[in-house]
């Protein structure tokens, strides 16, 4: 796993390495019951603060991508399938507004827009489902 963090970029380190380590595992990257860095080491390798690291990995553990064992360190947890699917679903819903306005910020209609989605949808050999 290999996170990178912008100071250019608009969102907050914690919530940088809260994206980025949740993207991992959504992917599979991260397998249930891999370790992920400490937190300590996780800092001292980004040079940013404990507390930072502290917030992201809490985020992380309430939203029931990571669990922590006592004493050991914390752990990607079994996939929760409902989980992964809502993550899933929340990413496609970001990419189609964002699709959306592009779409009309060059004036595209919806209905060429959604020829464009069967298209790319063909040609990367999906179910044909519209």
């Amino acid at each position: 796993m290999n996170l990178i963090i912008s100071n250019a970029s608009g969102k907050p380190i914690y919530e940088q390495i809260y994206t980025q380590v949740k993207n991992c595992i959504i992917s599979g990257e991260l397998s249930p019951g891999d370790a992920l860095p400490s937190i300590r080491a996780l800092a001292k390798d980004l040079r940013i603060s404990v507390i930072t690291t502290t917030r992201a990995y809490d985020e992380l553990e309430r939203d029931g991508f990571i669990d922590r064992v006592p004493g050991k360190g914390c752990y990607v947890a079994e996939k929760n399938l409902e989980l992964v699917r809502e993550a899933h679903l929340k990413q496609i819903e970001e990419h189609m507004t964002e699709i959306v306005t592009l779409a009309a910020g060059c004036s595209l209609s919806e209905e060429d827009t959604v020829r464009m989605l069967r298209l790319i949808w063909e040609n990367e050999g999906k179910d044909d489902t519209f």
